[in-house]
């Protein structure tokens, strides 16, 4: 069996270590003989299992002992709601930065709940690059600034952490993992787990203590934070094998590529492959502003759009899967998440420049 290189935005590529691993697992796991997939939530096989994962994820990224590591389900999506439900128990408007598709969806989210109010936008720009921190106009009863630090699909991320005087809330469904992360200046940071942390269908919250417990009455038990918190994220039965997973992906960040610092190295030198073939040629382009270039999410346009299938159609067959960019803005698309692999991007490049000569 040959593998082909995948750079789809999500569910996204898995370290083949991981799969490997996985695979050897699936039928007995560590002599337990049955799956995973087949234990208890509440077994102590699968205590440990969460455990292990927790305590890696903790290690990865250096979080403080104050802030509670929850395992949900639901996606990012549902955390969209979860978010103003949680936090504003106290009284307070929802405060929100827009720099695209994601963060929008998260700030009508929050209308719908709540009403919010429009910190700052780069609407004007078409969403080329973000808000610089001096443009943000919090509301004079803000109860939390949201941002998303990567939007998947415009390929545009913040090249500073907002620098705000309240509880600082971040999507980072695409690029948690990625790049070293202070977590203290955050309150609450969210991700769903189909793109650098293992499968769809497990979302992980790292929320700090002190803002537990200040869920509006009307917050159902399975959306309320605390809930999570009190039940070692064991409230109902949870995504086990998607947990499992992403644990094993945990332990090989820490052990096949020595840490977050060194997957960060890996991700620059792929961003920079992938944009400098880009940025030195004419018949492909890229609009986000170089400082807002995502390391993670990589759109691009040809010159002459007539030629789009064309394009995906012989990378396909060149081995190179999911390319096609978002309906809501077209032309190409490259995810260069964790998993992929700078063999992959390499391949890539070297496929451009050979549709590049063919058909420019």
């Amino acid at each position: 069996m040959t593998r082909r290189y995948n750079f789809c935005a999500g569910p996204a590529a898995l370290p083949t270590p991981v799969l490997e691993r996985a695979r050897e697992e699936m039928l007995d796991y560590r002599g337990h003989g049955l799956s995973v997939m087949e234990m208890s939530h509440r077994s102590p096989e699968f205590e440990a299992i969460a455990g292990a994962a927790e305590a890696n994820l903790r290690t990865l990224l250096q979080i403080p002992d104050n802030y509670r590591v929850l395992f949900m389900q639901g996606g990012a999506t549902m955390q969209f709601a979860c978010v103003p439900l949680n936090l504003l128990g106290g009284g307070g408007t929802p405060n929100y930065l827009d720099t695209g598709i994601w963060s929008g969806k998260a700030i009508k989210e929050a209308d719908h709940l709540a009403g919010s109010h429009l910190a700052a936008t780069s609407r004007a720009s078409g969403y080329v690059d973000v808000p610089r921190n001096d443009a943000i106009a919090l509301s004079a009863d803000a109860a939390y600034l949201h941002y998303c630090h990567n939007e998947t699909i415009g390929g545009l991320a913040y090249d500073y952490t907002p620098d705000v005087a309240v509880p600082l809330v971040c999507d980072m469904s695409s690029s948690i993992l990625s790049t070293p992360l202070d977590v203290s200046r955050y309150g609450v940071i969210y991700a769903g787990a189909q793109k650098n942390i293992g499968p769809a269908g497990l979302t992980l919250v790292i929320v700090r203590d002190d803002l537990l417990g200040q869920a509006l009455p009307r917050t159902p038990s399975l959306l309320d934070w605390k809930v999570y918190a009190d039940n070692a994220s064991m409230i109902n039965t949870p995504p086990t094998y998607a947990w499992y997973l992403a644990g094993l992906v945990f332990e090989w960040l820490r052990d096949d590529v020595g840490g977050i610092e060194a997957m960060a190295t890996i991700n620059r030198r792929k961003a920079a492959t992938l944009y400098g073939a880009i940025d030195a040629s004419d018949f492909y382009s890229n609009p986000i502003a170089p400082v807002n270039r995502s390391l993670m999410n990589v759109p691009f346009v040809l010159a002459d759009e007539a030629l789009n299938n064309t394009f995906l159609d012989e990378a396909e067959a060149a081995g190179l899967l999911n390319l096609k960019g978002h309906r809501s803005v077209g032309g190409m698309r490259a995810s260069l998440y964790n998993a992929v692999t700078e063999q992959a991007v390499d391949a890539l490049v070297a496929f451009m420049g050979d549709f590049e000569r063919r058909h420019g």
